[in-house]
């Protein structure tokens, strides 16, 4: 027997399958004393009755919300254990449907580095990789650092579905949240890619997507684990607005953010705000040249500036003043400041579509 597992009070990313010999069902004993014939039918009683409680409940809750029912049921247990991809097994954290037998796959993908298609053995990828067409995301390149040896594409849901199906297929494994798996039509995909130093070609790292007609510049952000912790998260935010200033309007993610989300976001807007007010001190500015300036919507300058006690009310007015102490920080050297990864405008070659062209683009038409 295997037994899924949940851990009480933690996070599903840590749901494990356990086999027998790790769970002690001896400990488990039935909450009523008597003998053990009693205390099994009194407790299969208990359980009949909660059982019936709990059906109704269901059935109840899968009139009124037939897809999140169904949502719940499916993510409840990870099919796939962890994958391989390029060089690294990376464990996953979360359900993802892929159309597989987690029996026959052993829980292990192996997934192509460059299409995204995920296979069951290991000799399958190998065979794959022989006649494996690409070397890189499809789509349009629009960012090449070769000093930093990344590049970013954009991918159309439309015109390229089936990568853009695996890419988010591959992405649940690390998102609980994320419900988009098929539906990409209506979606664009920013693919951040390392460049092989040896000229193999572009393997993704991460991404970003939002939708082709939109109030918001992001829809959902991943980088993938093995390459966390090298300022690819924070780069892709600020590829997002520096999309959105060539659109000529501020932009702001979807919401809910996750806790990591807030955290990133907060950041940044915290980093590229101050920047801004301390450049324009001894000036008269308002939250809108601001807005303008940084691509920044509105509400989150206003909410980032009250967090950082930078907003002041004097005489019924409004007042931006960067503390002291937190103009100190932010001006003070750093380290990680110089080394993050950041976007080289002149090495952005994004044109957004115009007006009478955007039905089109929406449409993936040529």
């Amino acid at each position: 027997w295997m037994y899924y597992v949940h851990h009480a009070g933690t996070d599903r990313r840590l749901d494990e399958w356990a086999d027998q010999s790790r769970i002690d069902l001896s400990t488990v004993k039935p909450d009523v004393p008597g003998s053990m014939d009693e205390d099994v039918g009194q407790a299969r009683s208990v359980l009949d009755r909660r059982f019936s409680e709990i059906l109704q409940r269901t059935e109840k809750h899968m009139v009124n919300n037939p897809h999140d029912y169904e949502q719940s049921l499916i993510t409840k247990m990870k099919t796939v254990d962890y994958v391989r991809y390029g060089q690294y097994e990376i464990d996953c954290w979360y359900f993802s449907p892929y159309p597989i037998n987690p029996e026959e796959s052993g829980r292990i993908l192996y997934i192509c580095e460059y299409c995204l298609k995920y296979m069951v053995t290991y000799n399958a990828l190998e065979k794959h990789y022989m006649k494996c067409r690409y070397r890189h995301p499809p789509g349009d390149e629009i960012y090449r650092d070769q000093a930093n040896g990344i590049s970013v594409f954009e991918v159309s849901g439309r015109n390229d579905r089936l990568y853009c199906q695996n890419l988010c297929l591959l992405a649940k494994l690390f998102l609980d949240h994320k419900t988009m798996y098929y539906d990409v039509q209506h979606f664009l995909f920013y693919v951040l890619c390392e460049i092989d130093p040896e000229g193999a070609g572009c393997r993704m790292v991460g991404y970003f997507s939002k939708e082709k007609v939109h109030c918001f510049n992001l829809a959902c952000i991943l980088t993938l684990p093995p390459y966390q912790r090298k300022g690819y998260g924070k780069f892709l935010i600020e590829l997002s607005y520096e999309l959105s200033k060539k659109e000529g309007k501020p932009g702001t993610p979807e919401r809910p953010l996750s806790d990591l989300g807030r955290v990133s976001y907060f950041s940044y807007w915290k980093e590229s705000l101050l920047r801004e007010i301390i450049k324009r001190e001894g000036e008269t500015y308002s939250i809108k040249n601001i807005s303008a300036a940084t691509a920044i919507k509105s509400d989150d300058i206003v909410h980032t500036l009250q967090a950082l006690n930078c907003i002041h009310h004097v005489d019924n007015r409004s007042i931006i003043k960067v503390p002291p102490k937190l103009r100190e920080e932010f001006l003070q050297p750093s380290t990680d400041k110089e080394k993050r990864l950041h976007v080289d405008v002149h090495k952005l070659h994004y044109f957004p579509p115009s007006a009478s062209k955007k039905s089109d683009r929406s449409e993936g038409k040529d």
